[in-house]
C-alpha cells in the first residue's frame, strides 16, 4: 500500500478528549483504527490507556475495550469516558453545583497557587507556580466538596476529570510538572470552570483497571492489544527520572487522590514519584549482563504474556529501545502484518509493510512507528 492509498484508507477518528500530553497518539488515532479494522477484532485492551483517547476511539467504533494503567488520573479518566451509564443532565446538575462552591485557601493554593506578579510566576521563595492563586483557590473549594458530596465511583470520576481538564485549560507549563514557565502563560488570567465531559454511552460492556501489566495480562483474553509503554528516552545525559511519566504528571495524582503528600524539588514533586520508587521497566536505560536493554527485555516479556491474535504497537524514534531490537523482538513472536510511520515535520504517513526500511528511518528524529504483529499461536 503506497502513502497515497493509506491517507485515502484511514478511518476518520472519532472526537476524544484528553490534557496536553508527550505520549499522546492523537494523530496516530485514524491509523490505529485502519489495522484494527483488518483484524475483524471485537475485544481490545489499550494497556497504557494514558489520557485514555485510544480507548475513547475504541469504545466509540464498537469495540469492547479493556482499558488499563497504573496511573489513578487515568483510571479516573477511563471510568468516566467508558463507564457512565447516567443521563448528561444529571451531571451538569453536579457541574453546575461545583462551579458554584465558593474559592477557599487550601492545601493546593500553599504548593501550587502564584500571585500574578506583573506577568512572572517566580514567587517571593524563588519558585515558579503552574496555577495562579485564583484558580488554586477554586481547585481547593471544588476537591473539598466532591469530598463532601456522596458520589458514586462513576460520579466521582466525571468530577475529577472534568476538573482536571479545566486545570489544564489554565495552567502554565510546558505540557507537564517537571517545570513551569517564568512568565505566565496566557491562558493561565483565565478563570477555572468546570465543563462536561464528552460522555459515552457504555452500557457496562467496557472494563477499566489500574494495574501492572504484567499482573493483568495472566487474566485476559481478548482480540487485539494495542500497547503504547513509556519506552523512556534514548538520550543518555537525560536522568531517567525527567522522562518518566509518573514524575510528568505528579500533580493529576494529588488532584485525584487529594492525599497532601510530601513534596520535594524545584517543581514540588510527589516523593512517591522519585525514582526508586515510580521506576518502569519500559522506561529502564540500563543493560543487563549479555548486553541487553532492560526496556527492550520488557517488551519480549510484554508480547510473549499476551494472550490474543494480534498486537499493535506504537513506537517513536527516541525512545530508549532500538529499532532493531525492536524488531528482533517482535519477529520472534509472530508475523509482522504493517509497519506505518509517521514522520512528525512533514505531517504525512507512509505504509512499509513490505520493506525493512522503517529500520534505517527509525534513526531519524520525529518518527513514530505503528506495529500490526499476528501473533504466533
Amino acid at each position: 500500500m503506497n502513502q497515497l492509498q493509506l491517507l485515502e484508507d484511514r478511518i476518520d477518528a472519532p472526537p476524544t478528549e484528553g490534557i496536553k500530553y508527550a505520549g499522546s497518539k492523537l494523530k496516530l488515532i485514524p491509523y490505529i483504527l485502519k489495522l484494527a479494522r483488518r483484524t475483524g477484532a471485537r475485544t481490545v485492551l489499550d494497556g497504557f490507556s494514558g489520557t485514555t483517547r485510544v480507548s475513547q476511539a475504541f469504545a466509540q467504533q464498537g469495540y469492547e475495550v479493556r482499558c488499563n494503567d497504573i496511573a489513578v488520573w487515568s483510571e479516573a479518566f477511563g471510568n468516566c469516558y467508558l463507564r457512565n451509564e447516567k443521563s448528561k443532565e444529571h451531571y451538569q446538575d453536579l457541574l453546575d453545583h461545583l462551579n458554584a462552591v465558593p474559592p477557599t485557601d487550601g492545601w493546593f493554593t500553599e504548593h501550587y497557587g502564584g500571585l500574578p506578579n506583573g506577568g512572572c510566576s517566580v514567587q517571593s521563595d524563588g519558585l515558579k507556580r503552574p496555577w495562579q492563586i485564583k484558580n488554586t483557590r477554586r481547585l481547593d473549594a471544588i476537591r473539598q466538596e466532591i469530598e463532601v458530596l456522596r458520589l458514586d465511583a462513576v460520579e466521582k470520576a466525571v468530577a475529577l476529570t472534568s476538573l482536571i481538564l479545566a486545570l489544564d485549560r489554565v495552567d502554565s507549563s510546558v505540557g507537564h510538572f517537571a517545570s513551569y514557565l517564568r512568565d505566565w502563560s496566557p491562558r493561565s488570567y483565565q478563570d477555572l470552570t468546570l465543563r462536561l465531559p464528552a460522555l459515552l454511552s457504555s452500557h457496562g460492556q467496557h472494563r477499566v483497571s489500574r494495574s501492572d501489566i504484567f499482573d493483568l495480562l495472566p487474566t485476559q483474553q481478548i482480540d487485539l492489544a494495542y500497547y503504547d509503554p513509556p519506552y523512556g528516552s534514548n538520550n543518555e545525559k537525560m536522568p531517567p527520572s525527567r522522562v518518566r511519566y509518573a514524575a510528568y504528571y505528579h500533580v493529576w495524582k494529588t488532584v485525584v487522590l487529594s492525599d497532601a503528600p510530601a513534596l520535594f524539588g524545584k517543581a514540588m514533586r510527589r516523593k512517591d514519584t522519585s525514582d526508586p520508587v515510580a521506576a518502569s521497566p519500559f522506561e529502564e536505560f540500563r543493560r543487563n549482563a549479555d548486553g541487553k536493554l532492560a526496556a527492550v527485555e520488557a517488551v519480549d516479556r510484554l508480547i510473549a504474556a499476551t494472550n490474543a491474535s494480534y498486537v499493535m504497537l506504537s513506537y517513536g524514534s527516541g525512545g530508549r529501545a532500538t529499532a532493531a531490537e525492536l524488531n528482533e523482538v517482535m519477529r520472534r513472536h509472530g508475523r509482522l502484518e504493517d509497519v506505518v510511520e509517521l514522520d512528525h515535520s512533514r505531517n504525512v504517513m507512509a505504509s512499509m509493510t513490505w520493506t525493512n526500511k522503517w529500520l534505517q528511518d527509525a534513526e531519524k528524529p520525529n518518527r513514530e512507528f505503528l506495529f500490526l504483529l499476528e501473533k504466533d499461536r
